[in-house]
């Protein structure tokens, strides 16, 4: 059978509300949210003055984003809406250990990740904290569609009104929120990737991309046949370890995104498979 993809398109919001060209407001709100995505936070006095617009006007801008839910007004500006946490994520000291952990790393490499996407895409993302991160830096406005097996993935997408969501079906893998089996692997045979964020347990050079659970394994491997191009995002305590089940061989991914900790070393065997590598 012919596999079909489909779009779906995405309501806009006031910052992208026309094609072409942008209005001056539209320009700045894009650059407001921009500038939240990557520093947390944005003053009414600093925008003014970058904008050469009155602060007025900044105050509208940001009270027009505070209620399509894009950020969270302050007194002096805004900041970027906090991530979407349930009570069973607060309380989960496993889940958010690792939240914490390469904390900073995984910032950094999950914003690179998110560089990469192109408008109209279609992405996919394993379970794992760095590809959260990833989630956490879309771009806005970018008609993308993102695939997930992931809960917690979802529930912080479900504040994105610019992001059409495929949830895949399976069962519930509780201590890490996500969906896997038959029926998770199943229900995305239709679906054509176009970038997938592979995060990982371990990654070596002879025995690939890999993790700790059987069904994970599979759910992912079948990602990764769906998708044409795959992108690695590990920080640097992953390198030479070997979990106990292959996601991929080295061979299946195109880029590999890590932080400043990896030394040449152990990317060598990366470069000279041809593996674009970003270190962040």
């Amino acid at each position: 059978m012919k596999e079909r993809t489909q779009f779906v398109e995405t309501p806009s919001t006031a910052a992208d509300s026309i094609d072409a060209p942008p209005s001056k407001q539209q320009s700045r709100l894009r650059v407001i949210l921009e500038k939240l995505r990557q520093a947390g936070e944005v003053t009414v006095d600093s925008l003014s003055a970058e904008f050469s617009v009155t602060a007025v006007t900044i105050r509208r801008d940001l009270d027009q984003l505070a209620r399509e839910g894009l950020l969270k007004r302050t007194h002096g500006g805004a900041v970027s809406i906090e991530p979407l946490f349930y009570e069973p994520f607060k309380n989960d000291n496993s889940f958010q250990a690792q939240l914490e952990k390469m904390a900073d790393e995984k910032r950094r490499i999950g914003r690179a990740a998110a560089a990469l996407v192109g408008r109209g895409e279609t992405i996919a993302l394993t379970p794992g904290t760095t590809t959260m991160e990833v989630v956490r830096g879309l771009p806005l406005n970018h008609k993308l569609t993102i695939v997930t097996n992931t809960v917690n993935i979802a529930m912080e997408l479900s504040r994105r009104k610019d992001l059409n969501v495929f949830v895949t079906g399976g069962h519930l893998r509780g201590d890490w929120f996500s969906l896997v089996g038959p029926t998770a692997i199943q229900s995305m045979q239709q679906i054509l990737i176009h970038t997938l964020f592979i995060g990982a347990d371990g990654i070596e050079d002879d025995s690939g991309i890999t993790c700790f659970n059987s069904e994970e394994a599979d759910l992912n491997f079948a990602m990764v046949k769906l998708s044409k191009r795959r992108v690695a995002v590990v920080d640097h305590t992953k390198f030479g370890v070997v979990a106990g089940w292959r996601i991929c061989q080295t061979s299946d991914l195109h880029v590999l995104i890590t932080d400043t900790g990896t030394t040449d070393e152990m990317l060598e065997p990366f470069r000279n498979a041809g593996i674009q590598v970003l270190r962040v």
